[in-house]
């Protein structure tokens, strides 16, 4: 395994991409900054029709707001890269800037929003370069078909060789090491299925952690099946985009012979 020249991060700074999710997110943030470590709760307002950026900031969040709709890797990125700046800037002449650890958090977890908790705690100790939630079954009915799932357990393992028992689960924590491995994210529904194997690819070492997190269960009306198309089309294209990746290598290796 490679040596880890970053130090292990200090703090964490929860991270959560939202739209339209004035409903939950006030909860979402409070139980967010409950979380040991968190010391920022940043909220991307990813071109929401609703309130909310303001219900966000009211709850105690910094709020960046997209004025239309980017899609959730791109508010992601948003916010780790304020974060970047911010931390660059409090940083003292001359010395290096501590990063802390990035904790990405869906807007719609409420009060559970606190039990990504596990997930931070393997990065701050140094233990980990991201952690991964893995979710209890969702109180409600619903829920996918599988069809998603199962692509993206077998892209991650064909490409990487990692095992992945809840590979859309967008609750992970990534140290910024991992983070800037990832980069560029996977557009759309894709970014999770991505992460996972460019993280492992790198050498560095993926923990799944149990979180007990209830957020909503996608349905199985039309607008549902329409999600899931798009999920698996996007999944679907960031395993393609790696596997050329892969081949293309392999190729350059055989030729460099």
């Amino acid at each position: 395994m490679s040596a880890h020249p970053h130090p292990a991060p200090e703090a964490v700074a929860a991270i959560v991409p939202a739209m339209n999710e004035s409903e939950r997110i006030a909860a979402t943030v409070i139980a967010a900054k409950q979380i040991p470590g968190v010391d920022i709760v940043l909220v991307v307002d990813d071109g929401s029709s609703d309130d909310t950026g303001t219900v966000a900031r009211r709850a105690g969040a910094e709020v960046i707001t997209h004025p239309k709709n980017k899609g959730k890797a791109a508010a992601m990125m948003t916010g780790a890269f304020a974060l970047r700046n911010r931390e660059i800037s409090d940083a003292d002449p001359g010395l290096e800037p501590k990063h802390r650890a990035l904790l990405f958090i869906d807007g719609d977890l409420e009060d559970s929003a606190v039990n990504t908790a596990p997930l931070a705690a393997p990065v701050l100790a140094g233990e980990a370069d991201m952690t991964i939630a893995i979710l209890p079954e969702q109180k409600r009915k619903g829920g996918g078909f599988g069809f998603v799932v199962g692509l993206a357990k077998k892209g991650i393992a064909e490409l990487s060789g990692f095992e992945a028992t809840q590979p859309l689960s967008g609750m992970r924590c990534l140290s910024r090491e991992a983070f800037d491995t990832a980069l560029p994210f996977a557009a759309g529904w894709g970014v999770e299925t991505a992460m996972t194997i460019d993280v492992v690819n790198a050498g560095l070492r993926v923990e799944e952690v149990e979180c007990d997190l209830h957020h909503r269960v996608t349905g199985r009306d039309l607008k549902a099946h329409l999600h899931r198309a798009a999920q698996y089309r996007d999944v679907a294209r960031a395993i393609l985009v790696r596997r050329i990746r892969a081949k293309r290598s392999h190729q350059q290796k055989e030729t460099g012979k």
